[in-house]
Parts: C-alpha cells; sequence; structure tokens
C-alpha cells in the first residue's frame, strides 16, 4: 500500500481513508456503509447503540460482534427492545456474544423507550436526527482536519437535548461518530474514492421530513 496525506491505496488500486484500508471487514464497513446518508430509524437507532457500547473499546471490536448484537437486541427494533424487561436484561448479560455491560445494556432498553417518543414527537427517528445536520462544507477534508476532530457544535447540541430527553451513552464524541457513520456528514477524506460516492448521494438524498419545524443545530 502506498499512503499520501491520509489517504492508502490498496492492493486493488483503490484509494482510501487511513483506517478503512486495512482489516478487510473495516474496508468493506469504509467502501460499503460509513457516510452513506441513511434514513431508517432501525439502522440509525442500531447505530447510535453500538457507538454507546463502543465506549471505551474499538469500533472494529464491535463490527466483530455486530451480528450477534443484532440478534441479542431484536434487530434493533425499537419497539421491540423497548418492550425488554429483566429476564431480557438477565439473558443480555449472559451472551458471550456481545459486550457484557450492564451499564450499556439498560441504557440501550431505556433508549428505545426514548426513541419511541422522539418517533411520536418528530414522525420519525430520523426526522429528528437529520435536524442536526450541519450546512454544507466549502471543501472536503484533508488528513488533518478529522484527526484533530472529536465532536462539532451540532454533535454537542444533538447530544445535549438527547440528554434532556433521557437518553445514555451519547456523549458528544458518540454522537459525532454516529453523525459521521450515517452520512450527516460526509468525513471521507480528499482523495478517497468512497467520499465522492457519498458526496453524490448526500446531494440525492431525500432529507426526511419532520412534524415539528425548524432546526435543532446551533446557530
Amino acid at each position: 500500500m502506498s499512503r499520501i496525506s491520509g489517504i492508502e491505496v490498496g492492493d486493488d488500486g483503490v484509494p482510501r481513508c487511513w483506517w478503512g484500508a486495512g482489516d478487510p471487514l473495516y474496508r468493506r464497513y469504509h467502501d460499503t456503509e460509513w457516510g452513506r446518508p441513511v434514513s431508517n430509524d432501525r439502522r440509525l437507532f442500531e447505530k447510535l447503540c453500538l457507538e454507546g457500547f463502543m465506549s471505551g473499546l474499538s469500533w472494529l471490536t464491535i463490527l466483530r460482534k455486530r451480528e450477534n448484537f443484532r440478534a441479542a437486541f431484536a434487530q434493533f427494533d425499537p419497539h421491540a427492545v423497548a418492550r425488554f424487561g429483566s429476564a431480557d436484561q438477565r439473558r443480555l448479560l449472559n451472551d458471550q456474544g456481545i459486550v457484557r455491560n450492564a451499564a450499556k445494556i439498560a441504557a440501550t432498553i431505556n433508549n428505545a423507550r426514548r426513541c419511541r417518543e422522539l418517533q411520536a414527537e418528530f414522525g420519525s427517528f430520523a426526522a429528528y436526527v437529520w435536524r442536526f445536520e450541519p450546512p454544507p462544507r466549502s471543501r472536503r477534508l484533508d488528513h488533518e482536519a478529522p484527526t484533530g476532530v472529536k465532536f462539532s457544535p451540532e454533535a454537542a447540541a444533538m447530544s445535549k437535548d438527547l440528554r434532556k430527553r433521557g437518553w445514555g451513552f451519547v456523549g458528544p464524541t458518540t454522537v459525532y461518530s454516529f453523525m459521521q457513520a450515517m452520512g450527516v456528514v460526509n468525513d471521507h477524506l480528499e482523495g478517497c474514492r468512497a467520499g465522492a460516492e457519498v458526496e453524490a448521494m448526500r446531494r440525492a438524498f431525500k432529507r426526511p421530513k419532520s412534524r415539528v419545524s425548524g432546526s435543532l443545530r446551533p446557530d
């Protein structure tokens, strides 16, 4: 592989962000998922939950367990997870295929209930999430920009609002990572082939409509 300013060109000749050029699972995730805009509530809820489980770990650790998480948490259907009780919590704490952290498990069940409240208020979880989309950037990112950024004003605003609504494990860094992955921002680097594809997808993407008017992002 050759590497220039955060871009690595693999043995397949494809230029990628440096973090997505190594492990095959990471490469597939980078090439086919990360940054693609999402409006599906289940996928958005899943990703925000998994970002919470990643706290203190690596995304690769979570990615390797993702199918186990999906099986354990009813494919991250918020309505199903919201009905989980004490028996489900005991089951999850004994499930060796996931991260067995009692606080994170309890937060995921609680967050499912809070997610249903957002769906009722805004029409969908997606409509709520996309209200925090930042203004378009004037240019794509170079390597130095994203490595020094842990969160954005919009991520901080979403984090603050979610916590006010009773969500757990949704700090600004967690929320910004979620926004990057779900295409609310395009943080693929300048020169990454996937980044150009993502930008085209974002231009064509129909933002979900909300029952509540206005943006929730900071002024």
